[in-house]
């Protein structure tokens, strides 16, 4: 008798260990997953700020040589300052959002440099217009690697029992950085 009451004990310690092993591998990768998604989103704000960064000093070359083009500007400005108040707030729609605007206003101010020709030659106006396209490129592929990370993680908690352990130590589904609905159209190109 008390050498089946051994058996049952060990094989009921057997099956907590396996189980609480379980827990602490599943907690493990979702933290890895969790922090993937955030680096990746780090990087998406950093190309963001570099695009930023890089709108001033466009916007000075421009104006040089296109001084009553103020509308312009004015919208530029506008749109840099909802993109980083939308980045602060962390809200993924807002974020979206003002992004749309920011390609927007951007889009309008290089549509400028074709009223002169003078600015499509200096070579401070080419040099941020390449800068500005590199960027442009990897906030694509940041956006991307995001994308691709919180669909591993939200994948990952969806499935059982990785949904009950997420619910438990809180990792919910995570946004997807998307395109504005507007920006998802095809342009209407007319000559």
């Amino acid at each position: 008798m008390k050498k089946t009451i051994f058996i049952v004990l060990g094989v009921i310690g057997l099956l907590a260990v396996m189980l609480f092993s379980s827990f602490i591998g599943t907690y493990n990768s979702l933290q890895v997953l969790d922090e993937s998604v955030n680096s990746s989103w780090s990087q998406v704000e950093n190309q963001l700020q570099r695009r930023g960064d890089l709108i001033p000093n466009l916007v000075n070359t421009v104006k040089g040589y296109a001084k009553h083009e103020k509308d312009i500007f004015i919208s530029v400005a506008e749109s840099r300052s909802k993109l980083s108040g939308a980045i602060k707030s962390g809200n993924m729609k807002q974020i979206s959002q003002a992004e749309g605007e920011m390609s927007g206003a951007l889009s309008r101010l290089l549509a400028i440099s074709e009223n002169y020709p003078q600015l499509k030659a200096d070579k401070v106006f080419i040099n941020l217009q390449d800068e500005l396209a590199g960027t442009e490129n990897r906030i694509s592929v940041a956006r991307r690697d995001f994308n691709e990370n919180v669909k591993v993680i939200n994948s990952q908690i969806r499935v059982f029992p990785t949904n009950i352990i997420a619910g438990i130590i809180g990792i919910e589904k995570r946004e997807y950085f998307e395109a504005e609905e507007a920006k998802k159209s095809s342009p209407n190109v007319q000559f």
